[in-house]
């Protein structure tokens, strides 16, 4: 049953089955192959959702979708563009600086691409850039959503490997401000050999008055980082806060919704939220199973009579990080492989937060790499460009989140120095 579990796993998949329900339906197979009480699958599902970080998740995408819809977003890629949008390729920077801000208020990779692509996508295309490039950089960018913390994809792995979520969320500041710097270059690069058209200098007065005017948008992030490292609130009131704040400023600031519109917007962060929590539930139960059958400890078992160093399995998990995320999504990748793996980690002395870090930024090229790549869907949804056009545009950025996946792979400091400075180092 065990080895047929594998191929109807991905054939569920290959004929649409919904991710959750795939996962859900091969644990009930192979619970019921060894005998185990079906009960007990939902148990182990309220067991695991009955959890304070759990809470976290839907406060966030509520910040994120009122973020998009309420005129935040607009208002930091204002603040953007008053800075570097009179370079050239000037649009194309101001999509990485705001995104990096975007992100380190929503956790989510595919609403910051929305976010961002509804108004610079156009705005690009406007003045001539070309449209795979416009896509290319908002698809790319938006991935920084899940590595600029908050994160929702750290939040679901640190439930999975107990690992603390402030830790995880300040490993990846220097990936994350790494990751936009590569982008940067290479835009600056890319639009000066390709003589893209430069922008207008603002007046000092439109300057400041831009500058002023990011000002609510930009304390939302202060306020949740500030909450959480300042030791008055904890991962989940700080999402709380965070989705109170945007409702707040996106109502009574930017005005880009309207009371009426604030139960459908919570409606379609409800429904975000709905498909991540479901997912995340057929994941704990398959990874529940998984760890009981012993699996672990026989990799953990081949692991050492292979006598494998820490370098070489972190390549082989990045190769197989590769291949999965071509298929998954974000959260079941890590969801179905963390526990597999917490014991390998342990044997080879792999530090968790270091190892998270490296786990996020394989979920960021997942989200580019098709076929399930979901940044590429959504820049192909909101452009009616083909998915082929936008794929050839990621392709630049996607070499080079594969260096920055190096370089975090095999230097843990950029992972784990910050982390280690603010909380003291700990041993693995």
């Amino acid at each position: 049953m065990v080895a047929a579990a594998l191929p109807l796993f991905f054939g569920l998949l290959a004929i649409g089955m919904p991710i959750f329900l795939v996962l859900l339906f091969v644990s009930l197979l192979l619970f019921a192959e060894e005998g185990m009480p079906l009960v007990g699958m939902a148990q182990i599902i309220v067991d695991h959702l009955n959890s304070i970080g759990i809470m976290a998740i839907p406060f966030f995408v509520i910040a994120a979708t009122f973020m998009q819809r309420g005129g935040i977003a607009k208002a930091l890629i204002d603040c953007a563009f008053v800075w570097v949008g009179w370079a050239r390729g000037g649009l194309a920077l101001v999509c990485v600086i705001a995104t990096t801000f975007f992100a380190a208020i929503s956790g989510s990779s595919v609403s910051t691409a929305l976010a961002m692509g509804v108004i610079l996508v156009p705005a690009m295309l406007e003045k001539n850039y070309e449209r795979k490039f416009a896509v290319g950089v908002v698809g790319a960018s938006g991935t920084l959503g899940i590595l600029i913390p908050p994160s929702l994809a750290m939040i679901a792995y640190a439930i999975v490997a107990e690992e603390s979520v402030p830790r995880l969320f300040l490993g990846g500041i220097i990936p994350g401000l790494m990751q936009a710097s590569f982008f940067a270059a290479w835009i600056i690069y890319y639009t000066q050999k390709n003589d893209y058209p430069k922008g207008d200098r603002v007046d000092t007065g439109e300057f400041i008055r831009m500058n002023l005017r990011a000002i609510p948008a930009l304390i939302i992030p202060v306020i949740v980082m500030g909450g959480i490292y300042g030791g008055f609130v904890t991962v989940t009131e700080a999402a709380a806060v965070a989705a109170i704040t945007a409702i707040a400023v996106a109502l009574f600031f930017y005005r880009g919704c309207k009371v009426g519109d604030v139960f459908n917007i919570l409606a379609d962060a409800i429904k975000t939220t709905a498909s991540i929590v479901f997912i995340i539930a057929g994941a704990l139960v398959f990874g529940h199973w998984i760890t009981g059958s012993g699996i672990p400890m026989e990799l953990v078992n081949f692991v050492t009579a292979m006598d494998l160093q820490a370098w070489q399995f972190l390549l082989f998990i990045n190769l197989l990080m590769l291949f999965l995320g071509m298929f998954l999504e974000v959260y079941a990748v890590i969801l179905i492989t963390v526990p597999l793996v917490l014991p390998i980690l342990a044997a080879l002395k792999i530090d968790l937060v270091h190892y998270g870090i490296l786990l996020t930024v394989n979920m960021e090229l997942a989200l580019l790499t098709p076929p399930i790549g979901l940044n590429l869907y959504v820049l192909a949804s909101i452009t009616d460009a083909p998915i082929g056009e936008v794929i050839r545009g990621t392709l630049p950025f996607i070499i080079l989140l594969v260096i920055l996946l190096i370089l975090v792979t095999y230097i843990p400091f950029l992972s784990t120095y910050i982390p280690n400075l603010v909380f003291g180092a700990v041993s693995v």
